[in-house]
């Protein structure tokens, strides 16, 4: 709904231009404000979540409840399987949100007119990550990961651990402080909600937990895990990571780890170095937290929790080690920065709406 303030421009509309681009809701938007600029505008955003009813859907779906600014469209049970009402509610709305596995994204989006030029698409699975022709979902990429959000139709949903490798190394490989053939590893520790409906059946069954499931139990050791090619893609680097994820026994968290050997770098740095470098880069990010180098006082035990920043979308980034070998970590919530507050975050910028909005720092 808009309101008029009578001191309008008599400016022709056809000069008010959209400084971030042709997305046309950033472009009604600005031309509204050019010309009552005393006057907030209050819109509202038809959504519809395809497969809200997974961990990531639901918990989408928590963060969009009870916001002004979103009309949640919905699909009765009875009809869910219905390809005519899905189409209806894909075409009808302004974002979408894809839920699903990769199959069944890659259907979903194919039941989208091709004449429809409003309806843009967040689409969670991994289907679309390194595709050419989506944007990825990953605003602190670099400086202009912002702009290409906004003015994108298509976004794919970073992965959760992609998420915290990606926010660890391509910093570093694209000013050339690691190089592009630098033998990356990393390990991941994940909380159980990461796998899905299916493992959180597992780990909170009635029954009491198998003795493979008490302890943290690495997985997907024949090393082609489905996040490994985004994480080389939007990482720079000319090789796969050797990655190794581990699922414990709590339900969410993530803490990614990455080594590294200054010997094998171009030229020496230190941790101090390496953590000066990363303060400038995510310097002003909402969401990115660069932890002070003596993190002594954020350990518990001497240990580093994966589940600090639980129920929020912050990634908090450390910085260890000595002149021989350092260790950079992310840690952030898998189901939050590692997905459903990613998704929220993207789907803000996208609409024009304050990034920030309806997400936990």
């Amino acid at each position: 709904m808009y309101g008029l303030n009578a001191n309008s421009s008599n400016e022709k509309w056809s000069d008010a231009i959209d400084p971030r681009g042709e997305n046309p809701v950033h472009a009604l938007q600005y031309a509204l404000s050019h010309f009552f600029p005393v006057l907030e505008i209050a819109m509202t955003y038809k959504v519809f979540i395809d497969g809200r009813h997974g961990t990531t859907g639901l918990k989408i779906d928590e963060r969009l409840v009870g916001r002004p600014d979103i009309e949640l469209l919905d699909i009765p049970e009875a009809a869910r399987k219905d390809p005519a009402r899905k189409r209806e509610c894909l075409n009808a709305a302004d974002l979408v949100f894809l839920c699903l596995p990769d199959a069944a994204a890659k259907e979903a989006v194919a039941l989208i007119r091709p004449d429809n030029a409003r309806t843009r698409v967040l689409d969670a699975s991994t289907a679309h990550r390194t595709h050419p022709d989506w944007v990825y979902g990953l605003p602190e990429l670099d400086g202009g990961q912002r702009q290409r959000l906004q003015n994108a139709r298509r976004v794919a949903v970073p992965g959760c651990h992609a998420t915290g490798f990606i926010l660890l190394t391509h910093p570093l490989v694209a000013a050339g402080i690691v190089p592009t053939d630098y033998p990356a590893s990393a390990c991941s520790v994940t909380g159980y909600t990461g796998g899905g409906k299916a493992l959180i059946a597992r780990y909170e069954a009635p029954t009491p937990l198998p003795p493979s499931l008490q302890s943290p139990c690495a997985y997907a050791l024949g090393l082609t895990h489905k996040h490994l090619p985004e994480m080389q893609r939007m990482s720079g680097l000319a090789h796969p990571p050797l990655f190794v994820p581990i699922v414990g026994n709590f339900a969410q968290g993530m803490l990614v780890s990455i080594p590294i050997f200054p010997r094998l770098l171009p030229k020496p740095f230190t941790p101090a170095d390496l953590h000066a470098f990363y303060s400038e880069y995510y310097a002003g990010e909402p969401f990115i937290k660069v932890m002070p180098l003596d993190a002594s006082r954020f350990l518990e035990n001497d240990c580093l929790p994966a589940t600090t920043c639980n129920d929020t979308n912050r990634a908090e980034i450390f910085v260890f080690g000595h002149a021989g070998q350092i260790l950079i970590a992310a840690r952030f919530d898998n189901l939050g920065k590692g997905a459903s507050g990613a998704a929220v975050q993207c789907m803000n910028l996208l609409l024009g709406v304050e990034e920030t909005t309806g997400l936990a720092t």
